[in-house]
């Protein structure tokens, strides 16, 4: 199999690096970049996986994954552009960094694809959308599917849908997040001790997504089969709608995807 390095091995890196170890990749076939030594000595010793300075990895590699923070990939890609070749492939995961900016930084030829991840690789259920770049072949394109596919699912999407994508599943998360975190300080001001708000409201959640992601069915349906008419629930809704929260949802994905495309114009 061809080789593979990571360059970068922050949060990200080390979720993707673990989750092709897990998915069956071996760890002679895989290079990690890495400049700090104690982090490259933890990195060898938890994968017994070869760490070595970023222009080494990519110049051994078919396949270099760019896991670093967007502000970093100029000089990261400049550091590189040197040993890179035509027919190599480069696989973004940066955050509002276009396959044509990391295109104008590297020889004619390479191909690239652009990855948003989220964070919940961390534990393989992971939602990455990928976009080719110019010179991006179907087995380029499949590479980048099967390396994310080692912490989750992938979806193919043009390019242009990306800063939509970077507001829905990449914030996604948070999201999520901050929906439990108000809804275990609700239980706590009605008289819950917090330990069991946490366990009621955690568990609530997974089953529900459980059962989007199993059932298939249409969030609507699903919704309308826990609320009885002038029932508990039936309250609750009304009290969210009244505080617009659909609308706020909206908004505040506008504002992400906005937030997204400034971060790709370097404001």
């Amino acid at each position: 199999m061809p080789q593979t390095a990571i360059l970068g091995a922050g949060v990200m890196g080390e979720t993707l690096l673990s989750g092709l170890v897990r998915a069956g990749r071996r760890v002679d076939n895989l290079l990690v970049g890495e400049k700090r030594p104690e982090r490259a000595r933890e990195l060898e010793e938890r994968y017994g996986v070869a760490v070595v300075g970023n222009r080494e990895a990519a110049e051994k590699s078919e396949t270099v994954a760019l896991v670093v923070k967007p502000q970093d990939m100029g000089d990261v890609l400049d550091e590189i552009a040197p040993v890179l070749r035509p027919g190599q492939l480069l696989v973004s995961l940066a955050a509002g960094i276009t396959t044509a900016f990391i295109e104008s930084r590297v020889p004619e030829g390479v191909a690239v694809v652009r990855v948003m991840p989220n964070t919940p690789a961390l534990v393989d259920e992971g939602m990455a959308a990928i976009s080719p770049g110019s010179h991006c072949s179907d087995e380029h394109l499949a590479e980048a599917e099967a390396l994310m596919a080692s912490v989750g699912k992938v979806l193919r999407i043009p390019e242009r849908q990306q800063d939509a994508v970077t507001a829905i599943s990449g914030s996604g998360p948070a999201y999520i997040f901050f929906v439990v975190e108000s809804m275990i300080e609700a239980g706590v001001h009605l008289g819950l001790p917090r330990s069991t708000a946490t366990d009621l409201v955690v568990q609530t959640v997974v089953g529900s997504a459980k059962m989007l992601r199993e059932t298939g069915t249409h969030p609507t349906v699903l919704r309308e089969q826990v609320t009885s008419p002038a029932g508990t629930t039936a309250a609750a809704l009304r009290e969210l709608e009244i505080h617009k929260v659909r609308a706020a949802f909206l908004a505040a994905m506008e504002a992400a995807r906005d937030r997204s495309r400034a971060l790709a114009e370097g404001s």
